[in-house]
């Protein structure tokens, strides 16, 4: 069961990273790239809770998923303050 969680966790921050990804190629709006960014940042970091937890079970992806997640919220941050300006 956990598995289909995550799986469908990981699913739908990809469909929101590529929904808002094509927006921004469209609209050019410095704000959706910002987003966007952050959440294929938040996709990568599902993506990686999936390996750690399903497919690599005897290896510890703990730090990856540490790094992916902070770099998803960091930029996120950043593109929030950047763009209030």
């Amino acid at each position: 069961m956990a598995a289909f969680v995550y799986s469908l966790c990981a699913v739908s921050s990809i469909l929101c990273a590529v929904l808002l990804m094509r927006s921004w190629s469209r609209e050019r709006v410095r704000l959706l790239m910002w987003v966007g960014l952050g959440f294929v940042g938040l996709a990568a970091d599902n993506v990686v809770l999936l390996a750690d937890e399903v497919v690599a079970v005897h290896s510890d992806l703990h730090l990856l998923r540490e790094f992916t997640g902070l770099t998803a919220v960091c930029t996120l941050l950043f593109g929030l303050i950047w763009e209030s300006r």
